[in-house]
């Protein structure tokens, strides 16, 4: 592993790397109000394990990158193309296997549409189609909503509240997959303990742009590998298929019981269609 602040875009974005730099790269990129740290450090020594150059990084707002006041905007959602885009540079890596949870599944098409000649494959986990038909789609669930309206009540001074707020969250996210209620405290007692400042993750909600993408999934020529729960709670599993849809050459794997979550469970069907997918 080896952790690096990069200029990126003027601003910080904090990344780590596993595995051998002359490896096939693989860029993962997470989803909102998420750090790197969700890309649990044994699942990115796994797929590194299988002669893959990993890299994971902080969104602006998130872990040890550059954060905002809470409450405020100041990029969009191409930005966050751009500073993928950025990491790609900084690692002197022309082109990459690009991986996005939720989110980062949104940023890694449109990095495939900005950038084409950049992306080698993109997966695309517990995501959705940036474009107008997602508005048709099943919504998020209230609970998840529920979740986040609490925020304001937290004591983000208090280090325990932030834990116990960040950890419950990933459970409104769970499918009926047993809840990994030990691995989710401990990854977010390391996002908390890394984390400039907590609260400025919510600025994600605020987050715009990229209407120039919109509904241009067609355009997107590079394998495309589908990965998606049946009871994903934020994006349902509609999202999924409106994607296979959307993508005509991309290749769906279903996770029966599955939510919004990189569960261990699945992490071998994960990273072995990860590696089939990146092995083209």
């Amino acid at each position: 592993m080896s952790e690096q602040i990069l200029k990126i875009n003027s601003v910080d974005i904090c990344t780590e790397s596993f595995g051998n730099a002359k490896d096939p790269a693989v860029l993962l990129i997470m989803g909102a109000m998420s750090s790197l740290d969700w890309w649990d450090e044994d699942f990115c020594i796994r797929l590194a394990g299988q002669g893959r150059f990993v890299i994971r990084y902080d969104h602006r707002d998130l872990g040890r990158s550059t954060v905002y006041e809470p409450g405020t905007s100041n990029y969009t959602i191409t930005d966050m193309a751009d500073d993928a885009a950025g990491v790609l540079d900084a690692y002197s890596i022309e082109q990459a296997h690009i991986v996005g949870m939720s989110l980062g599944g949104l940023i890694g098409q449109i990095l495939a549409l900005r950038y084409p000649e950049r992306v080698t494959t993109l997966t695309l986990i517990a995501s959705s189609v940036f474009g107008t038909v997602m508005e048709e789609l099943p919504p998020m669930d209230q609970r998840i909503l529920d979740h986040h309206a609490k925020s304001a009540s937290v004591d983000w001074a208090n280090k325990e509240s932030g834990i116990a707020f960040l950890a419950d969250g990933w459970k409104t996210l769970a499918g009926s997959k047993p809840y990994e209620q030990e691995r989710m405290y401990k990854l977010a007692k390391r996002e908390a303990e890394r984390a400039k400042q907590l609260p400025s993750r919510f600025n994600h909600a605020m987050l715009a742009g990229g209407d120039e993408y919109y509904d241009r999934m067609g355009e997107i020529s590079v394998p495309v590998l589908i990965i998606h729960g049946t009871e994903d709670p934020a994006l349902p599993y509609e999202h999924g298929l409106a994607l296979r849809k959307a993508i005509p050459q991309a290749t769906l794997v279903t996770l029966d019981g599955s939510g919004h979550e990189i569960h261990r469970e699945d992490w071998d069907e994960m990273i072995d269609s990860v590696v089939t997918l990146t092995s083209r």
